[in-house]
């Protein structure tokens, strides 16, 4: 059994109903973003961490792991994060500057976390994908629940707009993703876990097993426990999605 796991992944791509199931889980830590925003101050901020306190950079990035392995691990042995490919960079670079020079990343991440199981989720519908992005982004609704409250919000409510542009864009950059990932795994020799949204969307519960198998634990116990988390598409994706793809061929 690893000592720790991380989901490579990227925005809109089911991480949240995957982390949800996880820490439903026990023994299966506490998956998060826990490096989330490219900043050591943001960092800290997010542990409730003061720089004033650290004297160096080094000091501030010990305490910085150490706060977020408690919480990755959720009070037990395994430790769970959650990697965006825009956290990557930095995440790498942070830890190198803590442990100083290693022969690849795996023994950077191996050094902070111990020995590490990886899983690779990604979308394959990339259109989809990057409507869901910027349709949250315009309104400020990341997720619900499947009663209808809502659960992320980050920013006051606006009605979606259709932007071309903007969804050519984003899904330019969620390919690029992908290939980052696909290249990181090939140049570390890492043989991830390979999940789908959609086949975590058709049957999360058979994914979450997958996981867990993965990881060197026992699928939960018969009966599926409700989604923590509902779908976000409507009539306005699907509508944006035939205009889009409309408007591209007639090009």
């Amino acid at each position: 059994m690893p000592d720790a796991y991380i989901l490579c992944t990227s925005p809109r791509s089911g991480s949240t109903l995957l982390c949800h199931l996880l820490r439903a889980v026990p023994g299966a830590g506490h998956p998060g973003s826990h490096f989330h925003d490219p900043s050591l101050d943001d960092w800290l901020d997010d542990y409730n961490l003061d720089r004033a306190d650290y004297v160096t950079r080094q000091d501030a990035l010990t305490a910085v792991v150490a706060a977020a392995r408690r919480l990755g691990s959720g009070g037990g042995d395994l430790f769970a994060l959650r990697l965006q490919r825009h956290s990557f960079a930095f995440f790498i670079q942070q830890l190198g500057h803590l442990y100083g020079p290693a022969p690849d990343d795996r023994s950077l991440i191996e050094t902070a976390f111990g020995r590490t199981a990886f899983v690779h989720l990604t979308r394959q519908d990339k259109l989809a994908q990057a409507i869901s992005f910027v349709k949250a982004e315009q309104t400020g609704l990341w997720h619900r629940a499947p009663d209808g409250r809502e659960i992320e919000r980050l920013a006051p409510p606006r009605a979606p707009a259709y932007d071309a542009g903007a969804i050519a864009h984003t899904r330019d950059l969620f390919e690029d993703m992908d290939r980052d990932w696909e290249a990181w795994f090939a140049r570390e020799g890492i043989a991830p876990l390979r999940l789908t949204y959609e086949a975590l969307a058709l049957d999360p519960h058979a994914e979450l097993a997958r996981v867990l198998g993965h990881i060197g634990l026992p699928s939960p116990p018969e009966g599926e426990p409700p989604l923590p988390v509902a779908k976000l598409a409507d009539a306005t994706s699907r509508d944006w999605t035939t205009r889009f793809l409309s408007e591209e061929i007639g090009g």
